[in-house]
């Protein structure tokens, strides 16, 4: 009887150890996720060569020494350096108060491009922690403003997924665009007519059209509108 005993105890003490062993990797790896504040975050911004090139984006950081040529001093991306600039990420705008985390006014589908791009960086750098402020609290928990981002972020995908499915029903016409002749859209079956993307308002924020293709028993619709100097049954109009 004594060997099921020892059986029993040297199972049990494997299986202590491996507690031991994942218990200890995980409080490694939870100890690699640094919380940087803003200042200290600022530090990491290529300037120092002795230091790494860190970006927060939606309150995650990332090294991204390996682009050093992009995100170094003089780099096409260095404004992103030592900051989360998230907004700038879709707005374009690197200078001043357009390098911000703040999303405020951006469209879901917007929202929907930061995300992405939060993506990119975790596909494509390494994540090295979080920045402690608007997306992240001081123990390193998801704040409201980061589950609204996210939230928002998914209906900007719902509303795009929804728009081209909508947009797939009516064919898009052709066009193409020269310095030289300008531009011109046509149909190979139907008729050129301009109407307006009923889901653009919730998704950008803005009211937008496109050229899509129609049959001629369905030229009666309302709030289809014919190319100006372009006649009724034209195939081909200029733009």
């Amino acid at each position: 009887m004594a060997f099921p005993a020892k059986k029993f105890i040297t199972s049990s003490f494997f299986g202590f150890t491996l507690l031991v062993a994942l218990v200890a990797f995980l409080l490694k790896f939870n100890s690699s996720q640094k919380l940087f504040t803003v200042e200290e975050l600022a530090l990491y911004n290529g300037t120092d060569d002795s230091l790494p090139i860190l970006l927060g984006i939606l309150g995650s950081v990332f090294d991204v020494t390996k682009g050093k040529s992009h995100y170094g001093a003089g780099g096409g991306y260095s404004h992103f350096a030592g900051r989360d600039a998230s907004r700038a990420f879709v707005s374009g705008n690197f200078t001043g108060d357009g390098l911000t985390d703040s999303l405020r006014g951006l469209s879901s589908t917007e929202v929907h491009s930061v995300v992405g791009w939060r993506d990119f960086y975790f596909r494509s750098y390494k994540f090295v922690g979080r920045l402690v402020g608007r997306y992240y609290d001081s123990q390193g928990n998801p704040t409201k403003y980061l589950k609204g981002a996210e939230a928002k972020a998914a209906r900007g995908a719902q509303l795009m997924e929804k728009q081209k499915e909508m947009e797939a029903k009516q064919p898009s016409c052709n066009s193409r665009w020269s310095q030289d002749d300008g531009g011109e859209v046509w149909c190979d079956n139907g008729f050129p007519r301009l109407v307006q993307r009923p889901l653009e308002i919730a998704l950008t924020g803005k009211m937008s059209k496109r050229c899509a293709c129609y049959n001629e028993d369905q030229l009666g619709q309302p709030g289809l509108e014919v190319y100006s100097g372009c006649d009724y049954l034209a195939k081909r109009c200029r733009v």
